[in-house]
């Protein structure tokens, strides 16, 4: 009896391997491809420049610049 179920778990085993192993390789070839495609645009050309920039303020002049407008257009509607 225990034979049978042996057998049974052990062929289970087996068969979902028929499953794993062609997925595995799948999700290799897919993390290859997004990878060269990363690659081929540019995403990996500057590493070292893109750490710095987002430490620069360069988006507060403008900002200010949209606010003093918005402020004096709203001073000149009243």
């Amino acid at each position: 009896m225990h034979s049978g179920l042996r057998e049974r778990k052990r062929r289970l085993e087996m068969d979902i391997l028929y499953l794993l192993i062609p997925l595995s390789v799948l999700l290799v070839l897919i993390i290859v491809g997004v990878l060269g495609w990363a690659i081929h645009d540019g995403q990996l050309d500057d590493l070292e420049h893109e750490g710095a920039r987002i430490l620069r303020d360069d988006a507060a002049p403008e900002a200010a610049a949209l606010a003093v407008a918005g402020a004096q257009r709203d001073r000149d509607k009243v």
